[in-house]
């Protein structure tokens, strides 16, 4: 295997031998950017002179005996949202192309502190509001896979430059799938960990202060080995309650894949997913049960799945919809002024979370708790839960006007967002969940499924992830990478 594609956790383990130099290994990953990610766009802000400075520096202090930590001397890219000094953080949105941040998000700050140094950010859709990655200031980020399809989105840049071999490492963002569905477009790693473990804190635009409700910041990687270790580093109390509490996540108690209890969610009518798809779900549970380990097809929460993602619609949305201009909020209003109060479509919630009263959240904040209680119980019996991310492997660029999208399903024509049914079961009750690659599928695109979790559960996801590697195989570089 090429050294661009070592896990960075066996680059950090070079780098301390001495068999590999930051500066070396940088400039590797500096070349490959260059030649290859042309036809791919997913390093969009670069800042190679200042990694290469700070390569220099860990290998001085290597020579010296100082230790500067886990990934000492390794270099990744980032999310474009996250804050770096001196570079922009826009989200897209051509008005903040001049917004170059004066401090470091937390997470930033907490992998230099490991010994990291970044070579620069990647592509994000306009907002973090896309499957997709495209935006006016940036341009559109392809898949390392078929440069014809989406990477995913919002952290699309971050799994097409780890599948492009472009970076050792990566951190994205997750409210919507947007850590997971770029890990299962584009054949890596990714985990959405349990909510408010990992602070928000300068993942923002300018004003932006308080946590968002549901969102989250994540690892992505080409092993659930790097998955873990980023969260070693990452995890744990934000500045502003760093006095008061620390986090102390269980870790793993299984051994093998044969001691888990594991129950398969492989489709569902509310938003069907291909028969490829729901029968990969299928097929690997029938091979964990020939291994041994406890499995059922019907395990299921004991919650009315519709009301749950009612609930989860009403806290993205007033998450998502919550800086829209004056003029858009009064027209959407007047819209669900209109609608009938019998209308439960995706769309007509959707525009009523979009306006919201403060009571309204409170209700299904309520509603919230008791689905956060219903999945603690089922998490009792089993350990990990096995369901779908997206409908469909990596579906081609699609430009058009959110409303006029649509998704081919099985020659079934669905609405674009009907999708973000699987994401948002799991984001609404705060679970971690682990997007695992499973292998190509008949056109040779990559699909990944779910591994999920109870709450604060996130090692438990990450290792079933590895034990699955382990048996079955994990990430497979894309041809001619």
């Amino acid at each position: 295997m090429t050294i661009a594609y070592q896990t960075a956790t066996e680059l950090a383990r070079m780098i301390r031998a001495k068999e590999l130099s930051s500066r070396e290994l940088t400039d590797v990953y500096i070349d490959r950017i260059e030649r290859l990610d042309g036809p791919i766009n997913a390093v969009v802000v670069r800042d190679f002179e200042r990694a290469r400075t700070a390569a220099d520096d860990a290998d001085r202090a290597l020579a010296a005996g100082r230790d500067l930590g886990p990934l000492h001397g390794v270099p990744m890219t980032i999310k474009e949202s996250y804050d770096i000094v001196g570079l922009p953080t826009t989200w897209g949105i051509p008005e903040f192309r001049d917004n170059i941040a004066t401090t470091d998000a937390e997470v930033v700050r907490r992998f230099k502190a490991a010994g990291v140094h970044f070579l620069g950010k990647t592509n994000v859709p306009r907002e973090l509001a896309d499957f997709q990655s495209y935006n006016d200031i940036y341009g559109t980020t392809g898949n390392p896979w078929d440069p014809t399809r989406v990477p995913g989105g919002s952290s699309g840049g971050s799994a097409a430059a780890l599948a492009a071999g472009f970076t050792a490492l990566e951190s994205g963002s997750d409210i919507g799938g947007s850590i997971r569905n770029p890990a299962h477009f584009c054949g890596v790693y990714g985990h959405k960990p349990t909510w408010d473990i990992v602070s928000p804190q300068g993942h923002a635009l300018p004003g932006m202060l308080a946590p968002p409700d549901i969102a989250v910041m994540g690892p992505l990687a080409r092993s659930a080995e790097d998955l873990a270790l980023a969260l070693d580093i990452v995890a744990g109390a934000g500045p502003l309650n760093a006095r008061g509490w620390k986090l102390d996540l269980p870790r793993p108690s299984k051994r093998s894949l044969k001691d888990y209890r594991v129950a398969v969610w492989p489709n569902d009518e509310r938003a069907p997913v291909s028969t490829e798809i729901a029968d990969r779900a299928q097929q690997l549970a029938d091979r964990l049960a020939r291994l041994g380990a406890r499995v059922s097809d019907s395990a299921r929460p004991a919650i009315d799945l519709d009301r749950s993602h009612e609930t989860y619609l009403y806290m993205l949305n007033g998450v998502m919809a919550a800086g829209v201009p004056e003029e858009q909020f009064r027209a959407t209003q007047q819209m669900v002024a209109t609608l009938d109060p019998a209308d439960h479509s995706q769309e007509a919630v959707m525009a009523r979370a979009a306006v919201q009263h403060h009571r309204d959240w409170l209700r299904f904040n309520n509603g919230r708790e008791r689905l956060r209680m219903a999945w603690g119980e089922f998490f009792n019996e089993w350990d990990i839960l096995i369901c779908p991310q997206m409908a469909t492997p990596a579906f081609p660029h699609d430009h058009r006007p959110m409303e006029s999208r649509t998704l081919t399903v099985d020659n079934q024509v669905q609405s674009y967002f009907q999708q973000i049914f699987w994401a948002g079961a799991i984001t609404v009750a705060y679970l971690p969940s682990t997007v695992f690659p499973t292998g190509p599928s008949r056109e040779g695109l990559p699909i990944g499924l779910q591994a999920v979790g109870a709450e604060f559960n996130d090692y438990t996801c990450i290792d079933f992830a590895r034990l699955v590697a382990a048996e079955f195989g994990g990430f497979v570089a894309p041809p001619g990478y």
